[in-house]
């Protein structure tokens, strides 16, 4: 049987009620309240009370604190209570106050436990909302980054094709030229040989001259590229003559590129290209550099420029136009331009049509674009 509590104290205004519980020293409270009726347990000890006027129990409220529990009941009905509790209830009247009052705390437990549960779920649905939102805004930053780097991609590849068309044009005039200054030899020839003229030393010289116009036109130029040395550069004033050899640093650059040392390579290129811009050679290794580096729009430059140098094309530079082609179609492919790779590779095949690792990475460049296309 608990213990009942009787040094409990109460005093009231004209709209509240103050009870004042002492504990006792005990510090685990248990209070059930209805508009008629409060229990205060704190085991061994209970405190009954079936108050005498009717309270606004959802305005009531408890504290606890130094050791005493303090109810404060808010007042239906605005004037002074004559007394705190009703005691002539017979047992069953006080069963059902009892029973209603502990049905009541159960809704209220219940209420908040489900108001608890649907602000839980909110706060919840919020921020999954707020996360994707977020994740949404960052994939369009990433969308818009990619726009950007594909149109500057696109724009890049314009240029050098607008670059490169000139070029062809460039050559193709060339050609043409060349054709029609061999073809005006053979008529001179084949108009001296038909007037009975004895021009024979200089109708074969004329006939030779025509056919060797361009090898000699490149190894004039690569004549002239050997002799430009820009050694004047105030930075390179401490090389030695060694070290100013841009031969001797493309040397030095391909025993690095040999050891997989790309980055010394490069740096041995990039002397080099200083010293002198007309070798074709240190613009092709530096875009093989470029690509073991990933440097892709760099290496595409360097291959380039160094089929720019690569000109007259002749029996003589055949090889080192084939490398440049497909190290710039190499490049392509990396950046995802897969057409544009493989025209590369193609024109590489045009110029070593029996190149068998080259045709194996065209057919790979043909595969991909068709399982692009599917």
């Amino acid at each position: 049987m608990p213990l009942l509590v009787t040094d409990h104290s109460w005093t009231q205004t004209g709209s509240t009620v103050f009870i004042s519980v002492p504990l006792n020293g005990v510090t685990k409270v248990d209070i059930v309240s209805s508009d008629e009726y409060l229990k205060v347990h704190f085991p061994p000890f209970l405190l009954e009370v079936f108050l005498s006027e009717l309270v606004d129990d959802d305005q009531s409220s408890a504290k606890i604190g130094n050791g005493v529990a303090v109810i404060s009941l808010s007042k239906r009905t605005n004037k002074l209570w004559e007394h705190l509790a009703i005691s002539t209830y017979d047992k069953e009247t006080k069963r059902e106050i009892r029973e209603r009052a502990l049905s009541k705390m159960q809704e209220k437990l219940a209420a908040e436990a489900k108001n608890r549960s649907e602000k839980r779920h909110h706060e919840k649905k919020y921020t999954l909302k707020t996360m994707m939102n977020m994740e949404s805004e960052e994939r369009e930053r990433i969308q818009k980054m990619k726009d950007a780097e594909r149109e500057r991609t696109t724009a890049e590849l314009k240029a050098w094709q607008l670059k490169e068309n000139k070029i062809a044009e460039e050559a193709a005039r060339l050609k043409l030229q060349s054709q029609t200054n061999n073809f005006k030899n053979i008529k001179a020839v084949k108009d001296t040989s038909e007037n009975g003229g004895s021009g024979g030393k200089n109708d074969k010289f004329a006939l030779r001259e025509s056919r060797v116009e361009e090898e000699e036109e490149w190894l004039r130029k690569q004549a002239e590229a050997r002799r430009v040395v820009n050694a004047d550069i105030e930075e390179l004033k401490d090389l030695t003559e060694e070290e100013r050899n841009p031969d001797w640093l493309k040397e030095k650059g391909n025993n690095f590129f040999a050891a997989g040392d790309y980055l010394s390579a490069l740096n041995a290129y990039n002397l080099a290209i200083r010293l002198n811009r007309k070798i074709s050679a240190l613009f092709s290794n530096r875009a093989a550099c470029h690509l073991k580096l990933r440097n892709f729009h760099k290496a595409i430059e360097d291959s380039s420029q160094a089929l720019e140098l690569l000109t007259p094309a002749v029996s003589t530079n055949s090889a080192a136009r084939a490398r440049a082609h497909v190290r710039r179609g190499t490049a392509f492919c990396q950046l995802q331009l897969y057409a544009e790779g493989l025209q590369e590779y193609q024109t590489a095949l045009k110029i070593d049509p029996n190149n068998e690792a080259v045709q194996a990475d065209a057919q790979k460049i043909r595969d991909i674009i068709q399982g692009s296309a599917e």
